[in-house]
């Protein structure tokens, strides 16, 4: 019973979970978030896009999660690097419809149900692409990239500095603070670490911010 969709609960959890973050939700912004779970729970029983199955932690886990991340987007160009079936992407496209965002991830079966969503969901503002970061050559540099659950520091600022512009911010979510990767980094690395609220699922959330300030 787990695994079947309930829009009311969904919605209660997903506006209760909205409030506790600060945010006011639109009508057809959270429509359009919680057809995103229905889809997702949907594709996942043979897909198996995530480890998440239960649609009600699909909200905390995956929606609010992504949602968290909403004050400190900047630019016009977002890269949402390792986004698996959609996260943070999709949501952050569904509240940013001013912004553009290329969605990228190297497994085909993803990317397919991110297409898939963005269809069934009229989001204009997004572009799936099935590629490695390393590989992938953008027409021109982002304002913002953003990853979930993508690599660590050193080797993210590494692979990732060919699609960062002069002025590109990135933002690494993380669980805990990352002591190990933050030492790691190189000599002189500026970074700031913010404090995520823990949402409903109540763990330890994080946005690891490059540079640091603007």
């Amino acid at each position: 019973m787990g695994e079947v969709f309930n829009e009311a609960t969904c919605g209660e959890r997903l506006r209760q979970g909205a409030k506790s973050l600060g945010l006011l939700l639109e009508a057809e912004q959270e429509q359009r978030l919680l057809r995103l779970v229905a889809l997702l729970t949907k594709w996942n029983r043979a897909f198996n896009l995530t480890a998440v199955r239960d649609p009600l932690e699909m909200v905390s886990r995956h929606l609010l999660d992504s949602l968290a991340v909403l004050p400190y987007l900047t630019g016009q160009r977002c890269l949402d690097m390792g986004t698996g079936p959609g996260f943070p992407g999709i949501p952050l496209a569904i509240m940013r419809p001013d912004m553009s965002f290329v969605l990228l991830d190297s497994n085909g079966k993803k990317i397919r149900f991110v297409r898939q969503a963005m269809l069934e969901l009229g989001l204009e503002n997004v572009e799936p692409v099935h590629a490695r970061v390393e590989v992938y050559q953008a027409e021109a540099p982002f304002d913002l990239l953003i990853s979930r659950a993508f690599t660590s520091l050193p080797d993210m600022l590494k692979l990732t500095r060919h699609l960062r512009g002069e002025q590109g911010v990135l933002l690494a979510m993380k669980a805990k603070v990352p002591v190990a990767e933050l030492a790691g980094l190189k000599e002189g690395e500026a970074f700031r670490v913010i404090p995520l609220p823990p949402g409903l699922h109540h763990e330890q959330r994080c946005l690891i911010r490059f540079p640091a300030v603007d």
